[in-house]
This record gives structure tokens, sequence and C-alpha cells, in this order.
């Protein structure tokens, strides 16, 4: 017989472990007679099977619900180029709890966020993969994620949660300019020049005129640490700007070098702002 599961409680496809070839999750938009019929018939010719209670419906407004609960964050801050992905990459290694929303965005946040991603999921899939993310956490661990704008690429974080997310402490890696700008020379300089040169495009009005021509003239002479540089100092200014309205809430973290295993030790020995 077909099973049913719902989201009243706890959403519990995480806890299924569905054996590929046997074991089918069903579901239409309200759970009615489609999902039902399919399922019978498929239970005939023996596969277990699961029916989603009240469909996809049901689940949308349950995960909507998982943005408008109260969860402490952790947010690791720090000006581009301080290597937090990494960072964030070993405190998962720690076993503390981590939410990747770059990874789950498929965007770095920046103009240059989408070079050497696949393509964004829609803003919808965004927030289902988030409120699955969000639930498979227990309710009083803090949990850490990378600071970022509201808006990642081409999708938004839920306001709910953004507004969480504003009131929660920051951990701020305070590393030296010449040491992010040597981490991001390596990590960016290897995109092609056009790549590199459309990116540099998008942002010219904020940039200023000076400044974007003498950036693309560096990278096209291959002088990419020089073209870098003056994108550094434009980000630097555009983050410290973002801040001013939390200033109460960071912690400074002084890191001598982008270093994810040593500044993951002094993240996690770090006394947070209550």
């Amino acid at each position: 017989t077909p099973i049913a599961i719902g989201t009243n409680d706890k959403f519990p496809i995480n806890d299924c472990h569905l054996p590929a070839a046997t074991c089918v999750l069903i579901h239409c938009w309200r759970g009615g007679m489609r999902s039902a019929g399919v399922a019978w018939l498929l239970d005939l010719y023996g596969f277990t099977v699961y029916v989603l209670e009240g469909g996809y419906k049901s689940f949308r407004n349950w995960v909507l619900q998982r943005f408008e609960q109260q969860y402490t964050f952790r947010i690791l801050g720090g000006y581009t180029g301080s290597g937090k992905t990494e960072v964030l990459k070993e405190l998962e290694k720690e076993k503390q709890p981590v939410i990747d929303l770059e990874g789950i965005a498929h965007h770095k946040g920046s103009a240059f966020g989408a070079l050497g991603q696949v393509p964004q999921p829609t803003q919808e899939m965004f927030e289902n993969i988030l409120g699955m993310k969000l639930h498979g956490i227990a309710g009083n661990e803090a949990i850490w994620i990378e600071d970022e704008s509201r808006r990642i690429g081409a999708v938004n974080l839920p306001a709910a949660l953004w507004n969480t997310i504003q009131r929660s402490p920051v951990d701020f890696m305070d590393i030296p300019f010449e040491e992010r700008l040597n981490y991001i020379t390596q990590e960016y300089g290897k995109f092609d020049k056009k790549e590199l040169v459309d990116c540099i495009m998008r942002i010219q009005k904020r940039l200023g005129g000076q400044n974007a021509k003498d950036t693309i003239s560096h990278i096209l002479d291959g002088e990419i640490k020089e073209g870098f540089g003056i994108l550094l100092h434009y980000y630097d200014k555009y983050y410290a700007k973002g801040t001013q309205d939390r200033k109460e809430l960071l912690s400074l973290i002084a890191c001598g070098y982008v270093d994810a295993q040593a500044n993951c030790k002094k993240l996690m020995t770090t006394k947070t702002i209550a």
C-alpha cells in the first residue's frame, strides 16, 4: 500500500533514503487523485511508493514557514579575497553547522560571481533547497553562513530570513589588503580576459569611468594583479558601506594570511557577540 508522508511536524524525505530502483516518491500539485492513481499503479508493479500529502503546494507552504522561524546564525564576514568559502568548508569538516548560500545559489555574489559556475537555480528552487538545509540543522545550534547581500546573482534571500541574518553577530576576518589581492589574483586570474572584461563592464558606473578604463587596460595587458588591485579597493569600500548599520554586531578577528585552516581555528575559539 502506498505510504503517505506529510509536512505537519517535519518533512521526512530526509529520512526516506529511497533505494533508486524500487522506491518512488510521488506528488502532484495538491496531492489528489492524480498522484494517488499513479501510486496505486506503481504499487501493483512492486514499487515501494511514498505519496506526499497535500502535494507540492503543501511542501511550498512548509518551505516558506522555515524562513519565518528564528535561527541562531554566526555570520562569517571579511573583505573580498578573504577566502570565506574555504573557511566555511573547514568549519564543516569540524562538524560545525554550515549553510553555503553561494553554493546553493551557484554564484559567488559579486559581478564576477558567475565565473566558473553552473547556471543558477530558479528563485523557487533556491528557496526549496535552502528550506531543506535549514530543516536539517538542530534548532538550538548556531549556523555558520557567509556574509552576503540579500541578492546573490539572480536569486534573493527570503525577506524574513534576511531580517534574522541582519540582526546576527558577524565574525569579521581582518586580513591585509596585499594578502587578499594575491588570493583573488590566483583565483580569478585563470579566467579568460574577455570574461573578466565583461564582468568589469557590469559595474563600470559604480566603479567609475576612469577606474573601469584602467582596470580593463591592465587586464588586457596581462597585468592581472594591477587590475584586481583597483577592483579590490572598490569592493572594500562597497563592503564597508554595507556594514555601517551593523558595527555593534562585528567582532574583528585579526588574521595575517588567507589560510582557511588557521582562520577556521581562530573563529572556533572566538566568543561571538551575544
